[in-house]
């Protein structure tokens, strides 16, 4: 999570959230799921996945809150099998959408998640913080 956060614009590091937020996840598979890809038995990637109900769909949804694959590991397709991996199950499990936020300077992460079949939305993300 440190490597993620410490690349995002509207985040930082703070182990003791992340550590928090993926323990409530991990407690409650209602509350979403997450998938790890790992090699050697070290853990080199990670998503996690948040579910709600769409109106608009009628459906359960998912938002893709966090992707990571560990910085020696890029380049090995370890990111692509782990999602698609991940939208498989997905799908298997009735949910009909996935959406997910980066930064929008991140262009290889644009293009990656593109690659993945993800397409821009035309909503804009909008945020209060309580």
């Amino acid at each position: 999570m440190h490597q993620l956060f410490s690349k995002e614009v509207e985040f930082t590091p703070d182990s003791m959230h992340q550590t928090r937020g993926l323990k409530k996840i991990i407690e409650d598979e209602r509350i979403g799921e997450i998938y790890v890809a790992s090699k050697d038995n070290e853990i080199v990637g990670m998503v996690n996945l948040l579910y709600t109900v769409s109106t608009a769909l009628g459906e359960r949804v998912a938002l893709l809150e966090d992707m990571v694959i560990d910085a020696k590991h890029r380049g090995e397709d370890i990111g692509s099998a782990l999602l698609e991996y991940v939208l498989t199950c997905t799908k298997e499990k009735g949910v009909r959408r996935v959406t997910l936020l980066t930064d929008a300077d991140n262009l290889s992460a644009h293009r990656f998640y593109e690659s993945m079949g993800f397409s821009k939305s035309s909503m804009i993300p909008f945020r209060i913080q309580l």
